[in-house]
């Protein structure tokens, strides 16, 4: 039980570094001139990821196996896929309600540029919320407390998005329940960040809708949401829709059964002594 507590309190350590390494980068870049949106947030994840990987060596004293390099790239993939399809399922349940109504093509310029900062955003939320805030929930309060509390505390820091309302806060809260499942399969980043930046690039950057509210550039499709605000999300966008709380309730429920059926739970600290599983990736 000490041994948890202590390895809790590094990893707050950890926490504040890389805080410290976001706050010094925002600054930089906020003084840096003829920036843009994609090269703030590259050099913020950058930052970021620098200070993570600091941390867990020269305060944790750990090797970060949630960054092993060799399974990258096929977790990656499957996890940018999979974002992308649980997006397209919205999508395509609400064009058959008639809620989203294509216009036209968009544009395809730009759309790397899109993909690289969509992936930026996703790396440093996921660095911040399952990288941090799960490791320090799940020393205390194990790997199922760990899911639950990394994804309300994901959804209370979209609380203030634009068009926020409580059936997007309940939507972002199931991502972050899905994500945090995402991350207790693998016991690596990669599938949760490549689920999240698959996500935000099929709704932003693909089929042209608000992404928590927020717009930014230019989309593969051209299109307008119309309808009852509980199928078309508000100002918020789709997420904020009962179709995606729909879809996010099916896949967090099969991750967390995989999650249980792989016996790659942690207890609570309270019962770590009684039975401690061993923690493997799949």
């Amino acid at each position: 039980m000490r041994k948890r507590w202590i390895e809790a309190g590094l990893i707050f350590l950890t926490a504040l570094l890389v805080v410290i390494a976001y706050v010094g980068s925002a600054i930089a870049m906020a003084w840096a001139h003829n920036r843009s949106l994609p090269q703030t947030y590259g050099a913020i994840t950058i930052a970021c990821l620098v200070a993570y990987l600091v941390g867990a060596r020269l305060i944790e004293w750990r090797p970060v196996t949630e960054f092993s390099p060799s399974p990258a790239l096929p977790e990656i993939v499957a996890g940018l896929l999979a974002g992308i399809a649980l997006f397209a399922t919205v999508i395509a349940v609400l064009w058959i309600a008639g809620a989203y109504q294509p216009q036209g093509w968009g544009s395809f310029n730009g759309i790397g540029l899109a993909f690289l900062f969509w992936f930026a955003v996703g790396a440093q939320e996921e660095i911040q919320f399952r990288g941090l805030v799960y490791r320090f929930c799940e020393r205390i309060f194990g790997t199922w407390g760990a899911i639950v509390l990394s994804g309300l505390l994901f959804s209370l820091a979209h609380g203030f998005d634009p068009g926020a309302t409580a059936t997007a806060l309940s939507s972002v809260a199931l991502a972050g329940l899905l994500l945090g499942a995402a991350f207790a399969l693998t016991r690596r980043l990669w599938l949760p960040i490549g689920i999240h930046a698959g996500w935000n690039f099929a709704e932003g950057s693909l089929f042209g809708t608000a992404v928590s509210g927020n717009t930014v550039g230019g989309s593969l499709v051209t299109a307008k949401l119309t309808g009852p605000e509980i199928l078309t999300g508000g100002r918020f966008g789709p997420e904020a829709s009962i179709v995606t709380v729909i879809v996010l309730v099916l896949a967090t429920a099969f991750l967390v059964w995989r999650v249980a059926r792989l016996r790659h739970a942690e207890p609570p600290i309270w019962r770590a002594g009684k039975s401690e599983p061993a923690v493997v990736g799949a």
